[in-house]
């Protein structure tokens, strides 16, 4: 039975959540359907960009995602602190760029006169919408329901495109988030659909390894600011540099044709992250097998089952042997 989405999220633990949404009725989000011959390859198109579009919108960012043939990852980051900067005004305008929002709030928008009762409506609705602009579950609903719509004129059929729930697992530290990135990013190479991670079409790598070339990073997704800027409140505290090696190095082994080991860099990252490296291939290869719920060492799974409300902690022998293996 699925747990509740309040025993899923816990903002108090991590910002980070592994998300997994899937089509259903064997619809095609993007690909070749072999049956047909019918290419739905434009449909990666509408998500890649409804995402960043959102992330714009919302106070979420996107560390790494994924669009395959039946199903979408995404790895996101949750940023409180940019919520409690935003003005009222803020709050709204940026609401109306996704939902109509209310009479009210569209007259406060457009500098109408409003008394006072009308002004504290406006306020306690501001508050409500705030709270939804950091929601995940506000955030798959903007993303998934407009796809929906749009597969389901393509494909002149109604009923439901996505599974009614998607996946979320919360990820509790740093080799949670980068093995789950790292399984992310790597999964169109591990599919088959694609030989290299710089190959792999409307995922993150690739637009992390464009921009690297340049010698910049991506603007869409949620930057690593490296092991020196710890201080800095949004990114990911890693080196982008080490990040690649890592990706790159953990795709040669996944690939039966393409055999190498790992180099020194990478062994330095892993030894970082306390993680030996049969630990990390297995985590990377099968990473949603592993862990059905949040994903941590044992302490940090403890810490999020007891915040959650949760009476036993899942998946605490697999912390203990893939994340707390060095």
């Amino acid at each position: 039975m699925p747990k509740p989405r309040s025993q899923q999220i816990s903002l108090l633990d991590t910002p980070y959540y592994h998300i997994c949404s899937r089509t259903v009725r064997k619809a095609f989000l993007c690909g070749v359907d072999k049956e047909t011959g019918i290419s739905f390859e434009h449909r990666r198109t509408w998500i890649e960009k409804r995402i960043f579009q959102l992330s714009k919108v919302f106070s979420i960012n996107i560390c790494a995602h994924a669009v395959m043939h039946n199903h979408l990852h995404l790895v996101l980051h949750v940023d409180i602190e940019q919520v409690k900067k935003w003005s009222m005004a803020e709050v709204l305008e940026r609401w109306h760029q996704l939902f109509k929002g209310t009479l009210l709030t569209q007259k406060y928008t457009n500098k109408q006169a409003l008394d006072k009762f009308q002004l504290a409506m406006v306020e306690s609705t501001a508050d409500i919408y705030k709270q939804r602009l950091m929601s995940i579950s506000w955030f798959m609903r903007s993303l998934n329901e407009p796809i929906a719509r749009q597969a389901n004129r393509e494909d002149q059929c109604t009923g439901h495109f996505w599974e009614g729930r998607f996946k979320s697992q919360a990820l509790l530290d740093e080799g949670a988030l980068l093995s789950c990135m790292a399984y992310v990013d790597l999964n169109p190479v591990r599919a088959g659909i694609a030989p290299t991670p710089e190959q792999s079409a409307f995922t993150s790598i690739q637009l992390r390894i464009k921009a690297a070339i340049k010698g910049q990073q991506p603007s869409s997704l949620l930057s690593f600011t490296g092991n020196e800027q710890q201080e800095k409140p949004t990114g990911i505290r890693f080196n982008l540099k080490d990040y690649l090696s890592l990706v790159d190095e953990t795709g040669r082994i996944i690939r039966a044709d393409k055999h190498g080991a790992i180099n020194h860099k990478t062994e330095k990252i892993l030894a970082r992250l306390h993680i030996n490296e049969d630990s990390w291939l297995k985590l990377t290869t099968n990473f949603e097998s592993i862990f059905t719920g949040a994903v941590g060492t044992a302490e940090h799974l403890c810490e999020f089952s007891e915040h959650v409300g949760l009476q036993r902690t899942h998946g605490i022998a697999n912390a203990k042997a893939c994340l707390n293996s060095a």
